[in-house]
């Protein structure tokens, strides 16, 4: 486990922009409208995405610890191993691979194209020439340099907070203050609550994927717990800030019957040309989280190989000579090419939902066996308010996993057969290699 051989080159600023920039994607701009109609008030609307926001900073916060005391490349998927056994640290790892992140990037290509289709019309062709070209670019990038990847992704975390906090300056000095003392929901509303912090909580996802290039940064057991920390709280400082002003410019009902808040409000505060500003605003800001998944997503493969659980694990577990995983950016890149030729990805990424979130909450309560394990290590940072904060990020996993599988639990059996396909490939995996060492 000591051969990572990938370059420490990734600074402090460029870890926190990665979490930011994961995380801030297209959900800011398109959610709110869903999560307070679900509220069914404004005061309720907002107090959800605070909530889902101290549930995913209390898991921050566990993951942290968990994150310097083991600062390797492959983040979760290596926690797993480490703490619940091989097998678990696979599986996840094998999800990550072959469904999540590329289907996420080819996703997110879609989404970029999509947007760029408000200044230029595109056949569905062309749109999806589109979204190949924007992900071989970042492709490249990542291959050439890791260094590349991370300046790419701190510029484009600063612009894209641009025209989120045009619309807070702005909605101070224009907005209404319309509708925020609205009265409590009842108890069917109150039913709709549940399902607007559930909606919050996918906001707030993506953070995670810093853990993958903990390997590469220049001082992980410090940097990692300072990057995911103050991340997740701007992001929260951000999310429920920017809220308030569209609740202040548009009321609540413009809020709730909007499928695109923050466009229309920036209608509203700038006319109609701000549309142009603001769908601008949205490609920079998927294109920042695309590029957090291009670097995030490969690395996965490239420690489950330098674990000797993947075929092929030679070749995909050798960097490039600029220290990249570049086979493994390359194999993510096929797959996320074939998910948006096909148009996939949706759906495949609809049916892992209710897996991923398995392993992060057991991600999230492995705290008490890192504790119990390694009670007699030094540890660079510990949880505040232990057990409380790791208790808090469990019952969060716990609510979603509930949810999802009240909702579409169909999806969730579907997930888990996908999950379990896996295991042939790992025991074939392991026989080989431990052969072939």
């Amino acid at each position: 486990m000591s051969k990572e051989n990938l370059k420490k080159s990734i600074t402090l600023v460029q870890a926190i922009s990665l979490v930011v920039g994961i995380i801030i994607g297209s959900g800011i701009f398109l959610k709110p409208g869903a999560v307070f109609s679900n509220a069914g008030s404004a005061k309720l609307g907002l107090l959800a995405w605070l909530i889902g926001g101290l549930v995913t900073l209390a898991s921050a916060l566990t993951i942290a610890e968990i994150g310097a005391a083991i600062p390797r490349t492959g983040g979760l998927s290596v926690y797993l191993e480490e703490l619940y056994g091989p097998i678990w640290g696979f599986l996840l790892g094998w999800v990550q691979s072959v469904i999540s992140y590329p289907a996420t990037v080819a996703a997110q290509g879609i989404a970029f194209a999509t947007f760029a289709s408000w200044f230029v019309t595109m056949t569905n062709t062309q749109l999806k020439l589109c979204a190949i070209a924007v992900v071989v670019f970042l492709v490249l990038m990542n291959i050439i340099s890791t260094k590349f990847g991370g300046i790419i992704q701190t510029l484009a975390t600063i612009a894209k907070l641009i025209p989120i906090f045009a619309i807070i300056i702005f909605g101070v000095v224009k907005g209404t203050v319309g509708n925020v003392n609205i009265i409590t929901a009842t108890m069917e509303q109150g039913l709709g609550f549940g399902a607007a912090i559930v909606s919050t909580l996918w906001a707030y996802d993506g953070w995670i994927g810093v853990t993958n290039i903990a390997g590469e940064l220049k001082n992980p057991q410090k940097d990692l717990p300072r990057a995911i920390i103050i991340g997740i709280s701007a992001v929260i400082i951000v999310y429920v800030t920017f809220n308030f002003m569209l609740v202040n410019i548009l009321g609540l009902e413009g809020m709730a019957t909007s499928t695109q808040a923050a466009a229309d409000s920036a209608i509203k505060l700038f006319g109609s040309a701000a549309g142009g500003f603001i769908i601008g605003g949205m490609m920079i800001s998927v294109f920042g989280a695309l590029n957090g998944n291009v670097m995030a997503g490969s690395r996965v493969p490239f420690s489950l190989a330098q674990r000797g659980m993947l075929p092929f694990a030679k070749t995909l577990s050798t960097p490039s000579k600029s220290g990249t995983p570049s086979t493994a950016i390359l194999v993510q890149f096929v797959l996320s090419i074939l998910y948006i030729l096909t148009g996939s990805f949706n759906s495949l990424t609809d049916l892992i939902v209710f897996v991923l979130w398995i392993f992060f909450t057991m991600g999230v309560f492995s705290i008490f066996i890192l504790r119990k394990k390694f009670s007699d290590e030094q540890r660079p940072y510990k949880t505040p308010l232990y057990p409380f904060v790791p208790i808090i990020g469990v019952c969060g996993g716990i609510f979603i996993l509930a949810n999802n599988l009240m909702t579409n639990y169909i999806n969730a059996l579907i997930g888990v057969v996908i999950t379990l396909i896996g295991l042939p490939v790992y025991y074939y995996s392991v026989k080989k290699n431990a052969k072939a060492e």
